[in-house]
């Protein structure tokens, strides 16, 4: 069930937000247990036989959380972290990337002439796993630190696991600052800012995925598609991963919104997840405006831990390579993936590294000036993406050597392409490059112009 589905929009939530707000003026075990039910049953709609293994790895967490808080010696503690660690890892190893990890395996036996093949699964991936793994563990990681203090009761923690407005495509929430959400009378806030925001946010991630992102991908899907980027040259390939690049923006940040929307609405607050990405001076400043709650928990709970910037150049370039890796290998099980986390990963020692030149001091100062930055951290990101999109390696070195002009200037793509899809590419780069975002002009409501008489 999609946010953008007339079965979401015109009866699943209704029916949600009517009973919610009618319970809300009970006590605050109904109204939490109206919300885990509908969001286990928007969760079950996508495969109703996922539904046990998120109640299971939900009631594993309960279980183990006071265990890991009370714990008095660290061994101890890390002994009951590795309970939750195992739970949520194992089913996200197992689900996204035991597939992935059998190809490999078979394809090393074949270059030794070994015989035995790993079998490989036709299982279908949980709706977001990857969010939810990372979220349970945000929880048992900050008990292990001291940081949170165990739920309360299994409803607080199943709905903070399950609570769908960030089911599909986050934000990643984190239990500390969300719990309260649910344990407080969502009355106490309920007023017309929260309600014209939620409906604003919704519309306009709506109009970002519906009218923008989709309209973008009815141009360029055919022609990365199997082999049809083989006809792509120098302007084909530009146009297409310009066109990819706002498809991912509008589509990500879309359902962003939407959710953000959908939380107001339940009197919740979700966190920002993009930030005029595309405005971005340097790929440091660019992760911290894309995708900005998994960078935060990347930051946090692997960066950080493996020793984050405090052991020398070589320990934080080394740090940042394999947080990235890691990154890139959370969004999908494929090489592509794991080498555009490297990319980035470089880029970002390279950033770090120009930082200390000081260019500002020097006549190359003009270098910092924010047009040419601007346009080479989207340039860079952009040849980024080719990655991201690719289905093997070999379609990402054709894209690239289009891209640098390595297969001909293909004039007749502008054609191909038609004039519709070149406005869209204009609208998409004005929204994204000129425009203010979403957040920036949330909704004031102001008073009826008559009162004023």
């Amino acid at each position: 069930m999609l946010f953008n589905s007339y079965e979401f929009i015109f009866l699943f939530l209704p029916v949600v937000l009517v009973v919610y707000w009618s319970i809300a003026v009970r006590q605050r075990n109904w109204r939490l247990l109206w919300l885990t039910l509908a969001s286990y049953y928007f969760y079950a709609f996508w495969n109703y036989k996922f539904l046990a293994l998120i109640i299971a790895s939900t009631a594993i967490d309960y279980w183990v959380g006071p265990k890991i808080y009370a714990a008095q010696d660290i061994r101890t503690r890390r002994a009951w972290l590795s309970v939750s660690l195992l739970s949520n890892l194992g089913g996200l190893a197992f689900f996204k990337y035991y597939n992935f990890a059998a190809d490999q395996i078979n394809g090393l036996g074949g270059m030794f002439g070994l015989d035995y093949l790993a079998p490989v699964l036709n299982v279908a991936l949980p709706i977001g796993i990857s969010f939810t793994a990372f979220e349970s563990l945000s929880y048992t990681i900050d008990l292990y630190r001291g940081q949170v203090k165990p739920a309360r009761d299994f409803l607080v923690l199943a709905c903070f696991v399950s609570v769908f407005p960030r089911m599909i495509a986050g934000p990643i929430i984190r239990y500390a600052p969300f719990a309260p959400q649910l344990e407080r009378d969502p009355r106490t806030r309920a007023h017309a800012d929260d309600a014209m925001n939620g409906i604003y946010f919704f519309v306009v991630g709506l109009a970002k995925k519906v009218l923008v992102a989709d309209v973008i991908a009815g141009y360029i899907n055919p022609l990365l598609t199997g082999n049809a980027y083989l006809q792509l040259g120098l302007l084909g390939s530009w146009g297409v991963m310009l066109g990819y690049s706002f498809q991912l923006l509008f589509d990500f940040s879309g359902y962003s919104d939407m959710a953000v929307g959908l939380g107001k609405t339940l009197g919740l607050d979700l966190p920002q997840n993009f930030n005029s990405p595309y405005k971005a001076a340097s790929i440091i400043d660019f992760w911290r405006r894309w995708h900005m709650t998994l960078s935060s928990w990347l930051r946090d709970y692997l960066y950080i831990p493996l020793g984050g910037n405090r052991h020398g150049e070589f320990a934080t370039m080394r740090n940042l390579m394999l947080t990235m890796a890691l990154g890139g290998l959370w969004h999908g099980a494929n090489w592509t993936f794991v080498l555009w986390g490297f990319y980035h990963g470089i880029w970002l020692v390279l950033n770090h590294q120009a930082a200390k030149l000081r260019l500002e001091t020097t006549r190359f100062k003009f270098l910092l000036h924010p047009a040419p930055t601007r346009a080479a951290t989207f340039i860079i990101v952009v040849f980024g993406w080719v990655l991201f999109r690719s289905d093997n390696l070999a379609m990402a070195l054709y894209l690239w050597q289009s891209m640098l002009g390595l297969h001909g200037i293909d004039w007749h793509n502008l054609h191909t392409l038609s004039y519709g899809f070149w406005a869209m590419l204009g609208v998409g780069f004005g929204l994204a490059m000129f425009a203010p975002n979403t957040w920036q002009i949330k909704i004031t409501p102001s008073p009826f112009l008559y009162f004023q008489f």
